[in-house]
């Protein structure tokens, strides 16, 4: 398994391919993914190799955003299905990488550890300081596929998202969690006095 040359690989295809309307799903959040499954993993006690399929797996999580914006994460499956054999990943590795990525679609629904950690790690931000600023990319993002119009909608959309959320590893409900509740309520008060 070549896992640098097959992240390095992914990463400069979406660098070059995803459109700039991608304000959220870009590079930068893949990126961000990226640090947040790695610190995630070590703080779980996840062994080398299986931190090595799951960074592999948060690189290509967004990247059937190449195909189409519809269905992204059945999209990514097929691109490391396509392209991960010439990095030496095998049909098994494979079938574990694809399992990972399929578990970040929303709602999320993990089934094992690495699955749990890719899904936080997906959603770190949401207990994050930067949640504000990392929150306005995906309302521009949504904006532009015609989800939502206003930051009315926008709020609610996000109290409801908050709500319905949960993280799973001891790791992100220790380090995220409280930060995450602190924001649904400071969304709660924007919607109480406007």
């Amino acid at each position: 398994m070549q896992f640098e040359a097959a992240q390095n690989y992914i990463l400069l295809r979406l660098h070059k391919e995803l459109p700039p309307y991608l304000t959220y799903h870009n590079i930068g959040h893949v990126m961000d993914v990226c640090r947040a499954t790695e610190r995630i993993a070590i703080a779980e006690k996840i062994s080398p190799y299986e931190i090595s399929l799951l960074l592999t797996a948060a690189a290509y999580h967004d990247s059937g955003f190449i195909i189409s914006d519809k269905d992204h994460e059945a999209n990514a499956c097929l691109i490391a299905a396509e392209t991960l054999p010439q990095f030496e990943y095998t049909p098994a590795e494979i079938d574990l990488i694809n399992a990972m990525i399929r578990s970040t679609a929303i709602p999320q629904k993990p089934q094992n550890r690495l699955e749990e950690i890719i899904c936080d790690a997906d959603l770190d931000y949401l207990g994050r300081d930067d949640f504000f600023p990392i929150g306005h990319t995906l309302f521009n993002e949504l904006k532009h596929f015609g989800v939502l119009k206003t930051e009315l909608e926008w709020n609610l959309l996000q109290v409801r998202f908050l709500e319905q959320h949960h993280y799973f590893t001891a790791t992100a409900i220790k380090n995220r969690k409280q930060k995450k509740e602190q924001h649904l309520l400071h969304i709660k008060q924007i919607l109480q006095h406007p």
